[in-house]
């Protein structure tokens, strides 16, 4: 049997790269669920796998790109309960070190990474959980409970940033919220921040010190780790986290060592694919939960077709996406 699919076997543009037709159905094996996908998500690590800016776990063969993804389970593994057939999943880490990702109708996948989606949420929802949402959980939970403490979210407005300050504030966290313009800061104003910044126009030092009294902030989840490690320095109290998924703007960072040594901070590097198995499942648990109480707030910034993969791709690199780019697969 054959399915719709979308592939490449050479790094590249994604006009030059991508190609769409018919492939092969994935073998099912043990511990495995077949699932008959009905949306999947463009994440910019895709974007950099494809294109190069990251490295292939393959030095040859197709990969189908995308790790999250929404479907419907038709058939099981040894090993794997024929209850979870025709159940409702979202699906994460589907590429990782795999071939197959989930631009494709059907995907096979480890049983565990296909999670049930509640029945009150779509899959075009769903496939924006996997890495948006349980990195941002573990950006903010890294570290144990929130209640009570400040929470700086940098890049508010952003996929993992929007999700991040929801969950803060959820947890009882006093949460300021960061974005680089007037209508990001609208969209940041929609997580619950208690507060929210222009960090190209606020004094963010200033700004911060006065809405905690002095005191400075607990926790720093944080989208450009070099770029704001001088100012995350000036802003922590003494003993303050920084949990940190990315340094876009600057690989290589140069950290100011000494102030951030004199207040004992400690920095986290957060890649969600494979971070320790018990994070992975907490972080299930907690968004299933929210998910089923309405308690998410989420964002599709732009929807394509299987056929049209190539633009979704190209959207993500013009940039200006904030929110989820998903692929819808009738």
């Amino acid at each position: 049997m054959h399915m719709q699919a979308v592939w490449y076997e050479r790094q590249g543009a994604a006009n030059q790269v991508l190609k769409f037709g018919d492939r092969e159905l994935p073998v099912v094996g043990d511990g495995d669920v077949l699932v008959r996908l009905h949306s999947s998500a463009v994440n910019p690590s895709d974007i950099k796998k494809r294109s190069g800016g990251q490295a292939v776990e393959f030095p040859a063969g197709f990969i189908i790109p995308h790790s999250d993804g929404a479907g419907v389970i038709e058939a099981v593994g040894g090993g794997v309960s024929e209850n979870r057939l025709g159940q409702r999943v979202w699906i994460y880490r589907a590429q990782f070190e795999r071939h197959m990702g989930t631009a494709a109708e059907y995907v096979a996948v480890p049983s565990i990474t296909a999670p049930a989606l509640p029945d009150n949420t779509g899959f075009d929802i769903g496939a924006c959980l996997g890495i948006p949402l349980m990195t941002a959980h573990r950006a903010v939970f890294i570290q144990g409970d929130v209640c009570r403490l400040n929470i700086l979210v940098t890049g508010a407005s952003g996929r993992v940033g929007y999700y991040a300050a929801q969950l803060a504030k959820a947890a009882g966290a006093r949460v300021i919220a960061t974005a680089g313009s007037d209508a990001r800061c609208q969209v940041a104003r929609q997580t619950g921040a208690d507060e929210v910044l222009n960090y190209r126009s606020d004094d963010l030092v200033s700004a911060i010190a006065e809405f905690t009294d002095g005191q400075g902030v607990d926790r720093i989840v944080e989208v450009e780790f070099g770029v704001n490690a001088a100012t995350s320095a000036a802003v922590l109290k003494n003993g303050g986290i920084i949990s940190t998924y990315s340094s876009s703007l600057a690989p290589q960072p140069t950290i100011p060592f000494y102030p951030m040594m004199f207040k004992n901070i400690s920095v986290n590097l957060i890649l969600v694919y494979n971070m320790p198995e018990t994070a992975k499942q907490q972080a299930i648990l907690d968004i299933n939960r929210a998910l089923a109480k309405n308690q998410l707030r989420h964002r599709i910034a732009q929807s394509w077709s299987l056929e049209q993969t190539v633009k979704a791709h190209e959207s993500i690199e013009q940039g200006g996406k904030d929110g989820c780019v998903v692929i819808d697969i009738p």
